[in-house]
């Protein structure tokens, strides 16, 4: 990794998110993940940052094959076995591929790009080898390092995960394949969860993103569920996720280190509270990569 295409000027430069409406379920659920991806980009919209919306390619079979056990892949995608929400819906299955699709767009937008890119979407990291769960039923993450692996298109890959909880699923899908010497994962949730943690936290992310130095893009998993007033998470203020995203996309940037992100977890209600802080990352993203400076503050919640 050269790091030569980040020195394009950041005014000309708009950041790639990779969107269609065919990721999007519209089902009931706790985790709002399925229909997030519609709201947020509509958020984003809004926002004024120099965005371009690009569409996703969705995986193939043996795309997802490279990470997933057949068997898992094929009974998900026929409905024959429950999603990881726990139902047989054909309307999330319709849309695992494109969800998928775009962590991988993404990621190879910010090899390319040597800057980042974005997709805009969650449920990837409670995913197993031959098992979802967790509002998780691919583990897009390790699909797209799969691709990038197979494709020689990378040859080191980091996982930043950023969530409320711990990347199981990566994990086990790493160890399954034998991946530990291609890809680097970090899961904040396995050791980060508690409100006297924050500031320590803080104090050493930048030194955790430089441990990805060698790798040729990271993936980050921008989880928004560490809100203090997160059903599920509670343990980092508003101020303290948008210091996170800051020191997070200034470090990757100052390493000359391209970054893929996506959205995460993020329970609370209503969805606005959870969308003013998705708003919050790209606003961090903005700031870094396309130097917009101007745009309004974070949001405090």
């Amino acid at each position: 990794m050269t790091g030569q295409q980040a020195t394009k000027t950041d005014a000309a430069f708009e950041i790639p998110v990779f969107y269609t409406p065919k990721m999007v379920a519209a089902i009931e659920s706790f985790s709002p993940s399925s229909s997030k991806p519609k709201y947020v980009m509509q958020s984003w919209r809004r926002l004024g940052v120099p965005i371009s919306v690009l569409e996703p390619m969705p995986v193939t079979m043996a795309q997802l094959c490279l990470a997933h056990d057949r068997q898992y892949v094929d009974d998900l995608l026929n409905c024959l076995i429950p999603n990881g929400f726990g139902n047989n819906s054909p309307e999330v299955a319709a849309s695992l591929p494109w969800t998928s699709g775009a962590m991988l767009s993404a990621a190879r937008k910010a090899v390319s790009n040597g800057l980042v890119a974005v997709a805009p979407c969650s449920g990837f990291h409670h995913a197993c080898h031959d098992h979802g769960g967790g509002y998780c039923s691919f583990n897009g993450l390790l699909v797209a390092c799969c691709v990038l692996l197979h494709e020689g298109k990378a040859a080191h890959i980091g996982i930043l995960d950023l969530d409320h909880h711990y990347g199981d699923g990566t994990d086990d899908i790493i160890k399954v394949l034998g991946l530990e010497h291609a890809v680097l994962h970090f899961s904040a949730g396995a050791r980060w969860h508690k409100p006297n943690q924050a500031k320590s936290f803080l104090k050493i992310l930048p030194s955790l993103v430089e441990e990805f130095a060698a790798c040729d893009v990271m993936l980050f998993q921008a989880g928004v569920d560490p809100h203090i007033n997160d059903e599920l998470g509670g343990w980092l203020t508003s101020p303290q996720l948008a210091e996170r995203d800051k020191i997070v996309f200034s470090t990757a940037r100052r390493i000359n280190l391209p970054v893929a992100w996506t959205l995460a977890g993020g329970y609370q209600t209503p969805l606005r509270k959870v969308l003013s802080l998705h708003d919050n990352t790209m606003v961090a993203c903005a700031h870094v990569f396309a130097g917009e400076a101007g745009i309004r503050k974070p949001v405090a919640l």
